[in-house]
């Protein structure tokens, strides 16, 4: 068996036994309660394992540059944002019902994270958890940018968050609210209702 296998063989045995026991003592499968810590600690480490040491210590191919990253902004803003928030926070109404919870991508538990591996969980997803793989449609370097664009979410300015609610998806009174504030100021129609907030 290779050098440090035998961790994840522990370590999952020992997830085998203590997520089903954490899960019936913590309200049985109801996805309400977060994971406790030590389910958390084990979800992290199992999954650092998991992910292949050759995509671990993948390079970022793309340069850092405004239009790289104004590339993954507007990624991020129409893809992502619905459950991980404009500002990488997980505050939306998805994020915060999904088990787990969507991590906070400014902190430190994403943002320790290898280019490599963050490229590796946006191409394949996660099992067990609301990440969804977004691979497969032959264009890595989507992925790419928004590995960069993770990175620069600790430093989002107001004027990004706000350039990046114009890019998120609108529901169809969304649509209708933006059309009647058109119609207003073209003078066609009447006053608008006030907006509703997205949770974006």
């Amino acid at each position: 068996m290779r050098n440090g296998w035998w961790i994840v063989v522990v370590v999952t045995l020992a997830a085998l036994v203590a997520v089903p026991g954490a899960v019936l003592l913590r309200g049985g499968i109801s996805a309400r309660p977060g994971p406790g810590a030590a389910e958390a600690a084990v979800a992290r480490r199992l999954r650092s394992y998991l992910i292949p040491s050759s995509a671990r210590q993948a390079r970022n191919p793309l340069p850092v540059d405004p239009r790289v990253l104004a590339q993954g902004l507007a990624h991020f803003a129409d893809h992502c944002a619905s459950c991980h928030a404009n500002d990488g926070s997980g505050d939306t109404s998805l994020g915060r019902n999904l088990y787990p919870r969507a991590p906070d991508m400014r902190g430190p538990l994403t943002q320790a994270l290898t280019d490599g591996e963050l490229f590796y969980i946006i191409e394949n997803g996660v099992r067990f958890t609301g990440m969804p793989a977004w691979g497969g449609a032959g264009k890595p370097e989507e992925s790419w940018k928004l590995v960069h664009f993770i990175r620069h979410l600790p430093a989002l300015t107001p004027e990004e968050r706000a350039e990046m609610e114009t890019l998120n998806p609108r529901g169809a009174d969304e649509w209708r609210e933006l059309q009647e504030e058109a119609e207003f100021l073209q003078g066609t129609g009447g006053a608008p209702a006030p907006r509703k907030h997205t949770g974006h």
